[in-house]
């Protein structure tokens, strides 16, 4: 893992870790990895990261969930929903991500993350193969018909501002690794859908649910 690129501390010098991610990998009995589960709110992210996770959990994987909202509550919670304050948001979990990655876990993260410039850093900070890219694809009146949140209805009715997919844009993914259809398949076929990627790429290549 290299330095942070930026700082606006000029005395601190990185300091190598002896427990390298090679090894935590080799003691987890998997690779690491980013799966960055993206898409509209409603879309399904969360509910299919959670699930993924409990799937891997079964196998014996080292895993854990960074969930959108969770992180406001502590992490981001000094962050508005401006177009500033969500690509801040990103950074912030990118950088917990690529910490995560050295330390040999499957880590999963929920969020809209809109904006496809921010996903390319996310995805730069990482090695190639580690930042996966999971598009939850769920067409905008499937999402507004769950609106499990009333989100939505307020968006609509202009209580929420810049509010994605209403006021706010989301660029879809261009290249994704997984298009989890979350629209239209059940949510066990999307966890095998990502699981078998995971094993495709070895990640979890030897690992199977436990009895």
């Amino acid at each position: 893992m290299s330095s942070p690129s930026i700082s606006k501390s000029s005395n601190v010098v990185w300091h190598q870790a002896e427990i390298t991610r090679k090894k935590r990998e080799e003691s987890n009995g998997h690779r690491s990895a980013v799966l960055w589960f993206t898409g509209l709110s409603g879309a399904g992210k969360s509910t299919l990261a959670h699930a993924v996770e409990e799937r891997l959990h079964e196998m014996g994987a080292k895993t854990f969930v960074i969930d959108g909202d969770n992180v406001r509550h502590g992490l981001c919670g000094d962050l508005s929903f401006s177009d500033e304050d969500r690509v801040e948001n990103i950074r912030r979990v990118g950088e917990v991500t690529r910490l995560f990655v050295e330390a040999g876990l499957i880590t999963l993260t929920a969020f809209i993350s809109p904006f496809r410039s921010d996903r390319a850093k996310v995805r730069a900070l990482l090695a190639e193969g580690d930042f996966i890219e999971v598009y939850c694809r769920t067409p905008l009146e499937v999402c507004e018909s769950r609106d499990v949140k009333g989100l939505y209805a307020k968006a609509r009715a202009g209580d929420i501002p810049a509010f994605t997919g209403i006021s706010s844009p989301y660029e879809e993914p261009e290249n994704p690794e997984i298009i989890a259809e979350t629209g239209t398949l059940e949510l066990d076929e999307c966890v095998d859908h990502v699981i078998s990627y995971l094993r495709e790429q070895c990640i979890i290549r030897h690992m199977d649910v436990q009895p």
